[in-house]
């Protein structure tokens, strides 16, 4: 029997997420003040510690939005407390999301929150919680950049600015990728609801190799072209220019040394 209690303690917010936001709070801190004597390990450390709040605020946006169309087995799993190591695959969602980051500046959530579609009715319910996760990255670009649109970098520095457009990058590029109508992210789920029984049979083999063929194909120098390209288009639209993220990129590096302009103040 399920009780009271026990249904708030499947929604009360995890330790764990609440110390990532402190860390991203503190190290976001030491960014803005220069207290470190490596922004650019400040700067690691703050847009880590915060894209890592993104990919739980994704993950949970799906869960969320489950939960109110129908799948009330949501908060036993423990999807609504913020805690990534509840994830089904936290290797996917968290490990390899970073990795990208680091090693190509790319920001690309995988799927993790397992539901019941069985509980849900409606396909238009089915399409809404698959673009749950990357309208909140949209979201979390809007909030992230600003300062930019709003004209308010008055007194905000330098680096700190870097760090943010970096990080509004990478939500920008999860948006994008999540949305692609391709099997395994969440655009191909957008859509998933609204094809033949027989299609969706003869897509579902390759759902488990979409994100590894999505990473493959931007290492292909023309798309990767293309594709930040219309990066910096909504980045622009935003208000960032495309020097800010690139240092925010070379700062976040910072092994791999980073240009004396990016860290000036």
């Amino acid at each position: 029997m399920t009780t009271a209690a026990s249904r708030h303690s499947d929604r009360r917010i995890s330790p764990v997420f609440v110390g990532i936001v402190a860390v991203a709070a503190v190290t976001g801190w030491a960014t803005w003040t220069g207290f470190a004597e490596q922004p650019g390990v400040a700067v690691f450390l703050f847009v880590t510690a915060a894209w890592i709040v993104s990919l739980c605020l994704h993950e949970y946006a799906h869960a969320r939005t489950a939960l109110h169309s129908g799948d009330i087995s949501i908060g036993s799993k423990g999807y609504l407390t913020l805690n990534p190591l509840k994830y089904t695959h936290a290797l996917l969602s968290i490990v390899l999301p970073v990795l990208f980051v680091i090693m190509g500046g790319i920001g690309l959530p995988g799927g993790a929150v397992f539901i019941e579609r069985g509980r849900i009715r409606g396909r238009w319910k089915h399409s809404l919680i698959s673009a749950a996760g990357p309208l909140t990255n949209a979201l979390f670009a809007v909030v992230c950049t600003a300062p930019f649109w709003l004209g308010a970098l008055d007194g905000v520095p330098p680096v700190f600015r870097y760090a943010l457009a970096f990080l509004a990058l990478l939500q920008v590029t999860a948006a994008i990728l999540n949305f692609l109508p391709v099997p395994g992210l969440d655009g191909y789920g957008v859509i998933e609801p609204w094809l033949s029984y027989k299609v969706r049979r003869q897509v579902e083999p390759f759902a488990p190799f979409g994100l590894i063929a999505v990473f493959a194909v931007l290492w292909i120098p023309e798309v990767n072209g293309w594709f930040f390209d219309a990066v910096e288009a909504v980045l622009g639209g935003l208000g960032v220019e495309g020097f800010q993220a690139d240092c925010g990129q070379w700062l976040y590096r910072f092994w791999q040394g980073t240009p004396e302009f990016c860290v000036a103040q």
